[in-house]
């Protein structure tokens, strides 16, 4: 079950000076490492130790793992040798190449590789087998600490390495961005730009290459000189297909990075090339412009040095940019301010975060294409009031992330299917109802939904407010999200969760009727025959008397009512203070009880006998109780079944338990005026949860 938030206010970006530790010690890198220096010992990490758990979850290794710090593997161990860059990144045994080449990419930017890989670390005299390397998760910068301990087979680095041997920082990233997902097992697959954002906080764009714009070029060129991190890829038709080598040299299903891209003169004409990495280190394209090809041979010496050109088998190539569109299909950037691709003139963009969850039964309501529950998901209202300059329109990028599912994949988790509609907002508050859903067409939306950890993109928009609508693409799907909002110009955002109100009707006073009905004097019997001489009914004789009666009422199912859900009742309609019930107050009830059920039976839309969870909202505003996604959320996974279906007895506890709990609240909040303090959404959540 997902985290449920109870707080989903926007909230400001998060900045990497404020690194969270993450050991489970509660103390930071600079701690650890004193204390082992202080007791003359190599940091051993609990949190991810030096065993198979850390390796696979799915399997056992398939060779005999050796774990080794640097020092048994090389004499002269380095944390990085002559500079970390891009030939540092060698791929081992792990289909991590995603990872490899955003790795590949961060050492263009020295700015950007200190933040995420702190370069005052080293195997000198204060070396205590203790290393940490910050990453950015859903809005919050980490730091990680880890230990030097690395797989080996036979003395050699199983995963991740240098070309140089004695060189270990990209070895040490590795262990470290495997520990915040669970395991290195858990880095198989992925998308370059996953791991562009982990290192960066800053946000993907994805592009078709064969349906990209005409200034496709430009856009990259303008990519590279703002030091953005750009991937690429050549799709596959099928699983055979991945890692399979074209007669080019390339790799399909295969993750590259973009490394530069130039305009070269060739023959008395400007020709436009661009340079690709494969993180193998190996495995080069070997068509017009590779590293031996003819056409190197009418470059000048001087322009040849220009591109740092050199014919190695080092898993780099140049080639033409026209090839590039023919040979690949996916192209991957991390823009490190949003706005490096629209202007050339740097200015700070607004950004907005919430963070939200999707539980069944509750808020997880799938598309547009289930209307019957799409309504239910959280919906977000986004004001656009100022207009791009020199434009009619406001510009803004919408970025949908699923969290921690690369870490629960050992849980059996997958990536899920998410998208985003946007609506244009009808000018009211509150959460949306399925009428509004069900007669108005979405005015922009996510380009597809797909199973990638993000799904972005970028919007041009009137001014106005509109509801943008994050979503998986089948409803009763689990996962917790951060929705980002970029917007070149100011926005205003806010959840449209409902504020917890309470509007119910002042107690009924029992009177005594002047001439009863044939239902009443039916109930009086039944009344008498089980309260006895006394005319009083106990919480025991109330539970028979309840489910006597509404076992044999017609269209609902009704298991039993229980002994302390009858104590609730007595409690809730008691005016006399002596715990049981006259037939005066049981009467009072049972006016409402009817009036419950009425609510209910409206709401089984199916006429099953059941209401579905996704109707509770409605179900609770017509019986008074306007409640937030939390509470809701909460008395879902409280009330509702495998099958997300509520039945009668456990609508009537639900009401039950908030009618009391609020009217408790209302009588404290009269005696006590610093009761005041808690509001009646912190109290029922506490009610809920005695």
């Amino acid at each position: 079950m997902p985290y449920l938030y109870q707080d989903s206010k926007p909230r400001p970006a998060a900045h990497p000076a404020g690194a969270r530790g993450t050991h489970s010690s509660g103390k930071g890198y600079e701690q650890l490492k004193q204390e082992c220096l202080r007791r003359g010992v190599l940091f051993e990490d609990p949190d991810f130790p030096a065993c198979n758990s850390s390796l696979f979850f799915s399997e056992n290794p398939p060779i005999p793992f050796v774990w080794k710090r640097p020092g048994d593997i090389v004499k002269d161990p380095k944390f990085i040798l002559g500079g970390a860059t891009r030939t540092d990144i060698c791929q081992g045994d792990l289909g991590d190449c995603w990872l490899l080449a955003a790795i590949a990419s961060l050492t263009l930017n020295e700015k950007t590789l200190a933040r995420v890989v702190p370069l005052d670390q080293n195997f000198g005299p204060d070396y205590a087998g203790i290393f940490h390397f910050q990453f950015w998760q859903h809005n919050e910068w980490l730091d990680v600490v880890i230990d030097d301990r690395l797989p080996t087979f036979k003395g050699r680095l199983v995963f991740l390495h240098s070309a140089e041997l004695n060189e270990f920082w990209s070895a040490l990233l590795e262990k470290a961005y495997a520990k915040l997902n669970g395991s290195y097992e858990s880095l198989k697959g992925g998308s370059t730009i996953e791991a562009m954002e982990d290192f960066t906080g800053g946000i993907g764009e994805m592009y078709d290459v064969k349906a990209a714009p005409d200034n496709f070029y430009e856009i990259l060129e303008k990519a590279l000189k703002r030091c953005s991190m750009v991937g690429c890829s050549i799709d596959t038709s099928s699983a055979a297909e991945s890692e399979a080598r074209t007669p080019f040299g390339l790799v399909k299903g295969h993750a590259y990075s973009v490394t530069g891209i130039e305009e070269v003169s060739y023959r008395g004409r400007q020709v436009q090339l661009i340079r690709i990495r494969n993180p193998w280190g190996e495995v080069e394209w070997n068509g017009p412009w590779s590293d031996n090809s003819a056409e190197w041979r009418s470059v000048s010496p001087s322009e040849q040095r220009r591109l740092s050109q050199a014919a190695r088998d080092d898993g780099e190539f140049w080639m033409k940019f026209e090839d590039f569109k023919v040979h690949f299909d996916k192209v991957e950037i991390c823009n490190l301010t949003p706005d490096a691709l629209e202007d050339s003139t740097a200015h700070k963009w607004e950004v907005t975060i919430h963070q939200g969850s999707w539980v069944r039964g509750a808020t997880a309501g799938g598309c547009r294409n289930f209307l019957e529950t799409f309504w239910t998901n959280p919906q977000i209202k986004l004001h656009l009031t100022e207009k791009d300059d020199g434009q009619d329109d406001c510009t803004f990028i919408a970025a949908l992330m699923q969290k921690d599912r690369r870490k629960l994949k050992k849980l059996g988790a997958e990536m899920l299917t998410i998208g985003y509609s946007i609506y244009e907002s009808p000018g009211r508050d509150g959460h949306l109802g399925k009428d509004f859903f069900r007669y108005h067409p979405s005015k922009a939306r996510s380009k597809t939904y797909i199973n990638l950890r993000e799904v972005s993109h970028r919007f041009k928009l009137p001014p106005g407010d509109y509801i943008l609508i994050p979503t998986t693409f089948e409803p009763h799907q689990e996962a917790d999200f951060c929705l980002r909002i970029f917007s070149e110009k100011k926005a205003i955002t806010e959840d449209l969760d409902e504020s917890v109100a309470i509007d119910l009707p002042e107690p009924l006073h029992p009177t005594p009727s002047p001439q009863e009905t044939e239902e009443e004097k039916q109930f009086r019997a039944l009344f008498e025959q089980i309260s006895g001489k006394d005319m009083e009914i106990s919480a025991e004789e109330l539970e028979y008397v309840l489910n006597a009666v509404l076992k044999k009422t017609k269209n609902i199912k009704f298991k039993n009512l229980s002994l302390i859900s009858c104590r609730n009742i007595i409690s809730l309609m008691d005016t006399s203070g002596n715990g049981k019930l006259e037939f005066s107050e049981f009467k009072v009830f049972w006016e409402k009880l009817k009036k419950w059920i009425s609510i209910f039976l409206q709401f089984d839309f199916d006429k099953s006998g059941c209401m579905s969870s996704y109707e509770l909202r409605g179900a609770l505003k017509a019986a008074g109780y306007q409640l937030n996604n939390y509470l809701l959320q909460l008395i879902v996974l409280r009330y509702s079944d495998e099958q997300f279906q509520i039945e009668f007895d456990d609508f009537l506890n639900c009401l039950i338990r908030l009618e009391n709990a609020s009217r408790v609240f209302q009588a404290l909040s009269v005696k006590n005026k610093e009761f005041i303090n808690l509001n009646i959404g912190e109290f029922i959540n506490l009610a809920m949860n005695i």
